[in-house]
């Protein structure tokens, strides 16, 4: 890790990190908002542009899609493909295009209100949910909410809620949600891999610094099992989602927070 950067930035993405693996381990892909928005803080404090942030994770993104890919091989609704990849590639051409006609500030900000949004959703999905009658999935509908799910997956890597509405709709048993949900992303991340080169968002220095930090994924993946089994999912959800508010809050306003950490 380079040499100037101290304590609490490594700590921040270090936790962000974190929350990669926890997210596949069974607490929901929920906890994968928190990481974007504590990786920008933490690097935006050493002078790094939001966008560096971006592309230090799309690396270790890939790599905890394909671990989850080998614990829910198979326990998918695939039709789930044809209905958003197309979107999906058509919203990431968009958010990789967008990304650089913003401002570091700018994206920040949109960074932040993405987190702040993503977390009014988890209190309003119920009811969002709440409409009588099945909810009828095609390739008509799945064009407008792909796009939106690699719109807001460039811009944040934050594509969850948007993939929840469309998914949590069809009502499908828990096991295949969750193995529809971890096929979706793992197309949606790697489809992103070539963009973000291409585009100068994954570039050498941030390659070397996702090494730093990839081998927090496992360590996250054994800790959320753990969790699993010391806590309740519900006051753990209720604590990242806490987190996820401050980031967020803190993009929002422009504050460095990590500056609270520093003696």
């Amino acid at each position: 890790m380079p040499g100037e950067w101290d304590l609490a930035t490594v700590l921040i993405a270090a936790l962000g990190v974190l929350f990669i693996g926890l997210a596949k381990a069974g607490f929901g892909g929920a906890l994968g908002m928190l990481t974007t928005p504590l990786c920008v803080v933490a690097f935006g404090a050493q002078g790094r542009e939001p966008s560096f942030a971006l592309g230090v994770l799309l690396p270790l993104l890939c790599a905890g899609d394909l671990f989850s890919m080998y614990h829910y091989w198979g326990k998918w609704d695939k039709r789930n493909l044809a209905w958003l990849l197309p979107g999906v590639v058509v919203g990431v051409c968009i958010g990789v295009l967008l990304i650089g006609r913003f401002t570091p500030r700018q994206l920040n900000f949109c960074i932040g209100l993405i987190a702040v949004l993503f977390v009014a959703f988890q209190f309003l999905r119920d009811r969002i949910f709440a409409w009588e009658g099945r909810f009828q999935p095609s390739k008509a509908i799945g064009l407008p909410f792909g796009i939106a799910a690699g719109v807001t997956s460039s811009f944040a890597h934050g594509a969850g809620p948007v993939v929840a509405m469309f998914l949590v709709a069809q009502r499908l048993p828990k096991e295949v949600f969750v193995g529809t949900n971890v096929l979706l992303f793992t197309w949606i991340n790697w489809i992103k891999l070539p963009f973000f080169v291409g585009n100068g968002i994954i570039t050498w220095d941030t390659v070397r610094t996702g090494l730093f930090f990839l081998p927090l994924i496992p360590v996250g993946v054994w800790l959320g099992v753990w969790l699993n089994r010391q806590m309740s999912e519900a006051l753990f959800l209720k604590v990242a989602y806490v987190v996820i508010l401050l980031a967020g809050l803190s993009l929002l306003f422009d504050v460095n927070a990590v500056t609270w950490l520093k003696p």
